[in-house]
């Protein structure tokens, strides 16, 4: 939190806070940048006097990045509705290989642009995760994101959502119990494991040894957002999706399986001439996998 009179550093120094809420609240990394570099704009548009009025400037930035993205999930919901095919969250990588080349503008007020150096890689940006947050109402995925991920008190929340503190936390409640079906990853070695042994049969094109690892009643879905060729609904049963990914195989000479982090859990990620063009995550549970997220749409692989 900032105090009176905060400084253009310690302003500055919000964004990192500022960036992992967006991200949670979104599943964008390019809207979470967005959303950030509005607070901040309004931020600046405040006369010295009004700054100053402002006792923390870290929790009104993070209550107007809050607002904006509350605002943007409205809106959202409206744009996936005409999305082609399933939408999902922004897939990350570790910090290491981030793509530098695809940030935005770093000389903007708000610092450094690239976010793979602000966002904590936990388990609250597992892709399992995201994609039940996708499931909540916004009111209810801002509450529950600001309150049991940052530890927001609900009277803070309530000045985001325009309710009570009592209504706030009754989202959080309601947005809980659904949440607590995403049962937490195994550990990142047997993931690592499985994920390997995946890897190796879709390599080898053995459809046994795939179905062997997959869960029978598992779930592929891929988001290839009308700019690249994927299935437009969820593949399911393990011995569909096992014949499914080997007649990938087949069809894609030259694509090029590495193992690595996907929004910090084991995943994979395929290159054709060293370009990313998929990135693959998954949920692992007794040693079979039971769900696969595949994002192939361009514009969410630019971090690669």
């Amino acid at each position: 939190m900032g105090t009176v009179g905060a400084g253009t550093d310690e302003i500055a120094g919000e964004r990192g806070q500022l960036i992992n809420v967006a991200y949670r609240l979104l599943g964008s990394v390019t809207e979470a940048e967005d959303a950030v570099q509005d607070a901040y704009a309004r931020w600046y548009g405040l006369s010295r006097s009004q700054q100053e009025e402002i006792l923390s400037p870290g929790a009104w930035l993070t209550t107007v990045t809050s607002r904006i993205c509350l605002d943007l999930l409205g809106s959202a919901r409206a744009r996936r509705e005409r999305y082609v095919g399933a939408w999902l969250p922004e897939p990350l990588p570790d910090r290491t290989e981030w793509n530098h080349a695809g940030g935005a503008d770093p000389t903007g007020p708000a610092g450094p642009a690239d976010p793979a150096d602000q966002i904590v890689l936990d388990e609250s940006v597992a892709m399992a995760f995201l994609v039940v947050l996708e499931s909540l109402t916004p009111a209810e995925r801002v509450a529950f994101v600001l309150h049991d991920v940052f530890r927001y008190p609900f009277a803070e929340i309530a000045d985001v959502l325009g309710r009570t503190p009592a209504a706030g936390k009754q989202l959080a409640a309601s947005a809980r119990r659904r949440v607590s079906v995403a049962r937490a990853p195994v550990t990142a070695t047997g993931q690592a494991d499985v994920v390997r042994h995946v890897k190796e049969a879709w390599e080898t094109k053995d459809i046994a040894a795939l179905v062997g690892l997959l869960n029978p009643a598992a779930v592929m879905t891929a988001d290839g957002g009308g700019m690249a060729g994927t299935v437009l609904r969820p593949v399911e049963g393990g011995a569909r999706i096992a014949q499914y990914m080997v007649a990938i195989a087949d069809k894609a000479p030259g694509l090029e399986l590495l193992e690595r982090s996907v929004n910090g859990v084991p995943g994979l990620v395929a290159q054709r001439a060293g370009v990313v063009v998929t990135v693959a995550s998954f949920d692992v549970s007794d040693g079979h996998v039971t769900r696969i997220w595949v994002v192939r749409n361009p514009e969410k692989l630019r971090s690669w």
